[in-house]
C-alpha cells in the first residue's frame, strides 16, 4: 500500500492541518494532494523519479510529500535553510529529476546551478501544481523506495538513507503499538522540521495515519509555541531537547497552556536530566525519551508507557530487535556497554549510490550497526553511554566533522583543520574547530564561521575556532579527535 494512503479514511470534516492561520480538512487535503499529483504526471513525474521537496513546516511540505509519493516518486526533502552549495551537492547527489518549493524556500534553489545537476527536469512551486486535474495514486509495495533523507550516517560523509514504504509505515505501527494505540481526535504541536526523520515520521507521519491535526509551525519560537499549544489546545508535544530547554525557561511561562498536553516526547538527542525535572516543576508535563536514527525510520526505544528509571532511554519498540555487541561480535553481559545493533522492518536497506557504507551499516543478517554504546540493566531499560562515531548532535541534527573539515580548507589561508562537538547548554553540543593557518597567513575567526556558513547549513558551522600550530595525528597519519576533545 502507498504510504500517502494514510490519509484517505478519516472523515472529510475533521482538521488535518492548521498552517499560516488557516485550516485544512482530511476532505480538502486529500483533494489538494490529487491535484498536485495530476500537477506531477503532467510534468512527467515517473514511479522511482527523486523529487526534491525544499518547504518549511506549511501545508507547502505537506500536501508535496504526499503527491510524491502518491506517484509513486522518491521523495527527497531538503533542509529550505540550507544554502545554495549544500542543496546543489545533495541534488547532484540523488540525480533528482525535479524541486518543488515552497513560498518562503525559493532562495535555497535560487543559487543552485542547474547546469551541474543534469537529471533536474524543472522546479516549481507547490501552488503551480494545484492547477493540473486530479490524478489517482499508485499502488507501491513495502520494498518500493519511497524517502531519499541525508543523514551523516553509521560512519562518513552525509548520505542519503534509503528508506522505503515498508519501512516508515513500520516505524509508525510500532510507535502506535508502543503508546497502546492513539486516539483519533488528538492535536499534536508541530515545531520539529519536517526535513528532519523525527518530524516526518514520528510526527507526521504518525499524526496523519491517526487521524490527528498538526498544527504546524515554520519556525519554532517558544513564545509562539506557547501560544499555539494554548490557542489550538495542543494535547501532544514532540521535541527535541533544545526546545524542551527553552520552554522551561521561558520567562513567566504560564503552566496552564499545558495543561491539556497528554504526551510529551524528547528525542534526537540526549535530554538533560536538569531540563527534564525543569519541565515537569514549570510546566507540569512528564517528557518520554526515545532512540533512533535515520536507517531506523526512525524510533528504536522509547519510556512511553514505563517507569523507566532516569537517563534511560527506555525499551525497544514492539516488533524492534536490539542487540548490545562487544568487539568480539557477541552480546555483552548485563550492565556492560556495547554497541546497539538493530534489526526489523523497519530497518533501511542501504544508502543511495554507496555499497561499501551500506555494508559497513549493515550485517548480512540485516543487523544496523549504529555507531552508539549504550548497556541494559537487569529490567531491560536501555541506557546510552557513548558513541563509537565521531558524529556530533546539535539541536538534534547530525553533523559528521568530516564533512565540516572539507569546507575548511578549502579556505585559502587554511592548512589543516579538525572539527569535534563540545557541551553546550542549549543546543546539547556545540561544534568547534581546530585550524592550522597557512604560513604567514591571517584569518579572522568571524570571517572563516562565516565562509563555512556560506556552504553548509547554519547549525553546521563552527560555533567557535581555535588557531593552532599543529594537530594531534598518529604514527599512521590519522587525526586523533579524542585528544582535541
Amino acid at each position: 500500500m502507498n504510504l500517502a494512503a494514510a490519509i484517505d479514511e478519516h472523515p472529510a470534516e475533521r482538521a488535518a492541518l492548521v498552517s499560516r492561520g488557516k485550516v485544512t480538512t482530511y476532505g480538502e487535503l486529500r483533494d489538494q494532494v490529487a491535484r498536485m499529483r495530476g500537477g506531477l504526471v503532467e510534468l512527467g513525474v515517473e514511479q522511482g523519479d527523486r523529487v526534491a521537496v525544499l518547504a518549511a513546516n506549511n501545508w507547502y511540505f505537506v500536501s508535496s510529500y504526499l503527491a510524491v509519493l502518491g506517484v509513486g516518486a522518491v521523495a527527497v526533502p531538503l533542509n529550505p535553510a540550507s544554502p545554495a552549495p549544500e542543496v546543489q551537492r545533495e541534488l547532484e547527489a540523488v540525480g533528482a529529476g525535479m524541486a518543488i518549493v515552497g513560498p518562503t524556500s525559493r532562495n535555497a534553489i535560487a543559487g543552485v546551478d542547474i547546469d551541474r545537476v543534469p537529471t533536474l527536469g524543472g522546479v516549481v512551486t507547490a501552488s503551480g501544481l494545484l492547477e493540473a486535474e486530479p490524478a489517482p495514486a499508485v499502488e507501491r509495495d513495502d520494498d518500493d523506495l519511497a524517502v531519499l533523507l541525508f543523514t551523516s550516517g553509521t560512519a562518513g560523509a552525509p548520505k542519503a538513507a534509503r528508506l522505503t514504504h515498508g519501512n516508515l509505515r513500520a516505524n509508525v505501527e510500532q510507535v502506535m503499538a508502543s503508546a497502546g494505540g492513539m486516539p483519533t481526535e488528538e492535536v499534536a504541536l508541530a515545531a520539529l522540521p519536517l526535513f528532519h526523520i523525527f518530524g516526518l515520521n514520528a510526527l507526521l507521519g504518525v499524526a496523519l495515519t491517526a487521524g490527528w491535526t498538526c498544527v504546524l509551525m515554520e519556525r519554532f519560537d517558544a513564545h509562539a509555541a506557547v501560544e499555539a499549544i494554548r490557542a489550538h489546545g495542543v494535547t501532544v508535544v514532540s521535541g527535541v531537547p533544545t526546545m524542551w530547554s527553552a520552554l522551561a525557561t521561558l520567562p513567566g511561562v504560564d503552566p496552564g497552556a499545558f495543561a491539556g498536553v497528554r504526551l510529551a516526547v524528547s528525542g534526537a538527542a540526549g535530554l538533560d536530566p536538569v531540563v527534564h525535572r525543569l519541565v515537569q516543576e514549570r510546566l507540569g508535563v512528564d517528557v518520554a525519551q526515545g532512540y533512533g536514527l535515520t536507517e531506523a525510520s526512525p524510533v528504536v526505544s522509547s519510556t512511553l508507557g514505563r517507569n523507566a528509571p532516569p537517563g534511560s532511554i527506555g525499551v525497544p519498540l514492539p516488533g524492534v530487535q536490539v542487540r548490545l555487541v562487544g568487539p568480539d561480535g557477541d552480546d555483552v553481559l548485563v550492565g556492560d556497554p556495547g554497541e546497539v545493533w538493530v534489526r526489523g522492518p523497519n530497518v533501511f536497506g542501504g544508502y543511495w549510490g554507496d555499497d561499501v557504507a551500506t555494508a559497513a551499516a549493515l550485517t548480512p543478517e540485516g543487523w544496523l550497526r549504529t555507531g552508539d554504546m549504550a548497556l541494559v540493566d537487569d529490567d531491560g531499560f536501555l541506557f546510552l553511554v557513548d558513541r563509537v562515531k565521531d558524529l556530533v548532535i546539535v539541536s538534534g541534527f547530525n553533523v559528521f566533522p568530516a564533512e565540516v573539515e572539507e569546507v575548511l580548507v578549502q579556505h585559502p589561508a587554511v592548512a589543516e583543520a579538525a572539527v569535534v562537538g563540545v557541551p553546550h547548554p542549549y543546543t546539547g553540543e556545540a561544534i568547534k574547530a581546530f585550524v592550522v593557518p597557512v604560513d604567514g597567513a591571517t584569518i579572522e575567526e568571524d570571517a572563516l564561521v562565516s565562509f563555512v556558513g556560506q556552504r553548509l547549513a547554519r547549525y553546521k558551522a563552527p560555533s567557535t575556532i581555535s588557531f593552532v600550530d599543529d594537530l594531534p595525528h598518529t604514527v599512521a597519519g590519522k587525526l586523533i579527535r579524542r585528544t582535541l576533545r
